[in-house]
């Protein structure tokens, strides 16, 4: 793991705790959370706090997180918000954090000044033992005050000056006075600069969570859905209908595609989109010619080409499949047919422009292992647990090729992967441009669009093109997605009917 750990793809941007005042605040903090204090003198903290160094030193890499559930966290600077979070267990952790540190910066700001503030990701569950727990987290509280309890204090001290105000015979209430004297000599003076933090909830509603091997939560969803990687004891008993793992390709794709949650890469002949592609391609002959046992030694993307011709004969389905796709990008001809059984078909996909865009991303990419950049930025522990497992080779080049080609450009790298972030305003109607041959008009007085994502229609004044078509005939046939073809043997004899 050093080679990802020099190359700062691996704790990095980690928040540096050197100074004895602040190793002295972290230690009251954890003493207050777990009734523990560390050895060390300098070390690293993530956005919660959680040390590297001090869960090597404890043997617990949960000490902040004990049985991965109501995250505890110790925040010595506001600066620890652009840290990652290591070790999570949620896929919300992270972002909920973020959020409430932004909420409350000026305040966090000057109560770190003088003390650590330490706090708690509360669930409404207290440990998960069985898949029914999952459905009751339903919200995440944040609770925080420091380690002297400024907030609380300050709350009191509040409370008591309301009282002194609006009682008539306060002023000769000597108790009251000396309690609002005590209290103002630790909170400061509150009514110029008032102590206060926006006590935040937070709805859990779809989510990953680490648990039981790996489960994907689509609770919000139209049709409410969780997807397992494997078949769990308890799974099939929620009370919910639709349960998938991850051997339902075909359900998986089903569910993508009705939820309008993901879309083709490539959907027309597109340079930048075939590019994608390509490098995909190349990122699964470099994985099989490290297995093969090829060195890899001075390999660029410029002569890839020479390990594709000398293990062509040994490359995986995935990259037949994804060669099928870039020349018909680059190169236009025949779309390819191409199914969810095919191994490829999730590589093909990304998702598409909604809030949990960054959940489907996560949910391909782990459906798309041998795509090491996308598994590196989409689901960061499943990359470090595959990594491992890699020859030597490959990890030599791995970590150099993520150092070159992605770190140094992360937001761009994004963009040109999944699109532009989705944009939190409603979508605009744009005018159509007219169409000369009104031969090619359908019934509804739309053009007839020839992509694989199906005839273009009209929703709340907005062209929507549906992912995979609804209906049979044109590219849906010539994609080989016709009928009966996506809902399995049994199912979907009368689509399109």
């Amino acid at each position: 793991m050093m080679r990802l750990v020099k190359n700062g793809l691996m704790f990095g941007n980690l928040y540096e705790v050197n100074s004895a005042a602040l190793v002295e605040r972290y230690n009251r903090a954890l003493e207050h959370l777990i009734g523990r204090r560390m050895a060390l003198t300098e070390f690293h903290i993530d956005i919660s706090g959680y040390s590297p160094e001090i869960g090597h030193e404890f043997g617990d890499d949960l000490y902040l997180n004990p049985q991965g559930c109501n995250r505890m966290f110790i925040l010595l600077s506001t600066d620890q918000k652009t840290a990652p979070l290591l070790g999570s267990q949620f896929s919300t952790s992270r972002s909920i954090l973020r959020q409430y540190i932004d909420e409350n910066e000026d305040q966090l700001f000057a109560l770190t000044a003088r003390e650590a503030v330490a706090g708690e990701l509360l669930n409404s569950v207290f440990s998960i033992e069985n898949p029914a727990d999952l459905l009751n987290i339903n919200r995440i509280d944040v609770e925080a005050d420091t380690v002297q309890s400024h907030l609380a204090e300050a709350g009191q001290l509040r409370g008591q000056i309301e009282t002194f105000l609006n009682t008539g015979d306060a002023w000769w209430d000597d108790v009251l006075i000396a309690n609002m004297i005590e209290l103002a000599k630790r909170t400061g003076d509150i009514q110029r600069n008032p102590v206060e933090l926006k006590t935040k909830s937070f709805t859990q509603g779809n989510y990953f969570t680490g648990h039981f091997g790996g489960v994907y939560v689509f609770r919000d969803a139209a049709k409410p859905t969780i997807i397992a990687r494997d078949n769990i004891d308890g799974l099939h008993d929620l009370p919910i209908k639709n349960i998938l793992t991850f051997e339902d390709r075909d359900g998986i794709a089903n569910f993508l595609r009705d939820e309008g949650l993901s879309e083709l890469i490539v959907q027309r002949k597109n340079d930048k989109s075939a590019a994608i592609i390509k490098q995909k391609i190349d990122f699964i002959a470099i994985s099989r010619a490290a297995e093969l046992g090829d060195d890899l030694s001075g390999i660029t993307r410029r002569n890839i080409r020479r390990l594709e011709r000398k293990y062509g004969q040994d490359m995986p389905k995935e990259f037949y499949g994804l060669m099928d796709y870039w020349r018909w990008a680059s190169m236009g001809g025949a779309v390819p047919r191409m199914g969810p059984d095919h191994p490829a078909f999730f590589y093909a996909l990304r998702g598409s422009a909604h809030a949990d865009r960054d959940l489907v991303n996560m949910l391909l990419s782990d459906l798309s292992r041998m795509d090491f950049r996308q598994l590196f930025i989409c689901h960061k522990p499943l990359f470090y647990e595959a990594y491992r497992g890699w020859p030597d080779a490959k990890k030599d080049y791995v970590s150099k090729f993520l150092a070159a080609e992605y770190a140094v450009d992360k937001a761009g790298a994004r963009e040109a992967l999944f699109g532009p972030e989705p944009s939190m305003a409603e979508p605009m109607p744009e005018p159509m441009a007219p169409v000369k041959n009104r031969a090619k008009l359908g019934k509804d007085g739309l053009p007839r669009m020839s992509n694989p994502w199906g005839t273009p229609t009209v929703q709340d004044g907005v062209v929507v093109v549906k992912p995979f078509g609804k209906k049979r005939g044109g590219m849906r046939e010539e994609l080989g997605w016709d009928k009966g073809h996506y809902r399995g043997p049994n199912k979907g004899k009368n689509r399109g009917k």
